[in-house]
């Protein structure tokens, strides 16, 4: 049984982060981590951008080796686009991680991430039956020796979390997108829920939670298509020049 898994083929969340990343500058220093099969970085260097791969699996031997839960092996301000493709859900301190991508990348560049959504309306419809989130085990390995394991599922992250964890590293959000709609059978099913909850957010007992600032905007993102309904969730952050994300 292998210690490490990654997806064999060219996914529809790699596709869309390909698109994002080729609509930015030309030569870009890319970081992808974990770099898995390394197809999305292979097409990106096609484009003409340097890209490295970093991975804690042996797929390729040109990959530098990097451990999620720890430091990065890369100095401060290295690269104008990190990306990270389901990784920040399989660390036990995602937070640490998020700091480390921050500050591996360049201030004014990007870090692109995508992770399972357990904000879309099927996630939220498991979690209401069965208190857990689609996409999430019970029972995700454990590491009781310390060994270097895929644990699997562990950190179930909302775009909420995200967004904070991000601007406290001096990063904001610029786009949020996703890839494959999930259970859109179930849309007339879960129409009134999502009515129900616009509703709430606009009630002023929801509003008084957010700061002055935030509360015109709120409503609207939190209701996101790609937020309610879509498998993957894409999310692209910018290292603010000034050292100030809010």
């Amino acid at each position: 049984m292998k210690k490490f898994s990654h997806v064999s083929n060219f996914t529809g969340y790699m596709k869309i982060v390909y698109k994002l990343v080729t609509s930015f500058e030309s030569n870009q220093k890319i970081l992808d981590i974990p770099a898995g099969n390394g197809l999305l970085a292979e097409k990106l260097s096609e484009q003409g951008h340097h890209v490295v791969c970093a991975d804690i699996n042996d797929e390729k031997k040109e990959y530098v080796y990097a451990d999620l839960e720890k430091k990065l092996p890369f100095p401060n301000n290295e690269f104008d686009t990190v990306i990270c493709l389901e990784g920040l859900e399989h660390v036990i301190n995602p937070d640490a991680l998020i700091a480390e991508l921050c500050r591996i990348c360049k201030k004014g560049g990007r870090v692109i991430i995508s992770l399972p959504n357990i904000q879309n309306m099927y996630s939220r419809l498991q979690f209401l039956c069965t208190g857990t989130f689609y996409q999430f085990s019970l029972y995700p390995r454990l590491n009781p020796k310390g060994e270097i394991i895929d644990r699997g599922h562990v950190s179930s992250l909302s775009y909420v979390q995200l967004k904070y964890l991000f601007a406290e590293n001096n990063a904001k959000l610029i786009k949020v997108t996703g890839s494959k709609y999930k259970k859109k059978i179930l849309l007339p099913f879960l129409l009134p829920f999502i009515l129900i909850g616009a509703l709430w957010v606009r009630s002023k007992k929801f509003r008084k939670r957010w700061y002055d600032s935030m509360i015109s905007n709120y409503p609207k993102e939190l209701f996101n298509k790609n937020l309610l309904f879509s498998r993957s969730l894409i999310m692209v952050f910018e290292l603010d020049e000034t050292g100030d994300a809010s």
